[in-house]
């Protein structure tokens, strides 16, 4: 798995509050409202569920007594909540909450690297649109496989789709910007478009599984890959207008001070 260190912002021009606002939404919603992952009647409420979003009825299930399989203990998980608003509206709000901490550090993480840029080549308005769309198309896409089986009533939560429509804009305006990475724990620098087409590519090998509308270890991968998507087709149209900064071919730099 590639996981990303810094990009060369030496060029940026613009301040990205935006992004810096919408990781702020994110921690705030995961520490105040889903109280750190302990709350999961708020969050099992306002997930977006496949089967909710398919027939646009609410569903609501019972509670289950899971078994620990370390210790024996029994504990009680609560079933699907009843849902405050239209069900359409968990599409949206599902992007800002998240299934526990390392989850939304993750998360907030790739979104601090690579959004930044794309905020700048878009202006902040457009960005926020743009990340809004490409969320949106992505938890669509993960409805669209998992309909079948028990993955029709499986919550989903999580900024991933999004922010994997970050990182195809990415792919088509930053393919040759120096991006500095931990790939298979050996640091390296490498072009953005190496980079962003590994984790690409690890999306996809194991979303293949997801054709049977499961979700492969707790992550929705045709969410990632349709939102990876998106950001690749809609890169271009939401950049129409605006000045974009050039694209050298990629050279080797020198490591940031932090890095020797």
């Amino acid at each position: 798995m590639v996981f990303p260190i810094a990009d060369d912002n030496t060029d940026r021009r613009v301040t990205p509050i935006a992004t810096y606002v919408i990781i702020a939404i994110n921690v705030a919603v995961f520490a105040l409202f889903q109280q750190f992952g302990a709350n999961l009647k708020f969050t099992f409420a306002l997930a977006a569920v496949p089967q909710e979003i398919a027939t646009g009825q609410d569903a609501v299930t019972p509670d289950r007594i899971l078994v620990d399989p370390r210790t024996g203990m029994q504990f009680k998980v609560p079933g699907l909540q009843p849902t405050p608003l239209p069900v359409y509206f968990t599409l949206l709000t599902s992007m800002f909450m998240h299934g526990g901490l390392l989850h939304l550090l993750g998360n907030m993480w790739f979104l601090f690297i690579f959004g930044d840029n794309i905020e700048d080549d878009l202006g902040h308005a457009r960005y926020v649109a743009f990340y809004l769309l490409t969320g949106l198309v992505a938890a669509l896409a993960h409805v669209a496989v998992s309909l079948g089986g028990d993955g029709a009533l499986t919550p989903m939560v999580g900024a991933s789709g999004a922010i994997s429509g970050v990182l195809g804009a990415y792919l088509v305006l930053h393919p040759h910007r120096r991006v500095h990475v931990l790939l298979f724990r050996i640091l390296m620098e490498v072009p953005g478009w190496v980079a962003v087409g590994i984790w690409f590519l690890f999306q996809l090998i194991n979303g293949l599984g997801m054709l049977g509308g499961s979700v492969e270890g707790g992550v929705a991968y045709a969410a990632h890959i349709g939102g990876f998507l998106a950001g690749v087709v809609l890169a271009w149209p939401f950049s129409l207008g605006r000045r974009l900064r050039d694209q050298p071919v990629y050279r080797r730099g020198p490591p940031p001070a932090w890095w020797q």
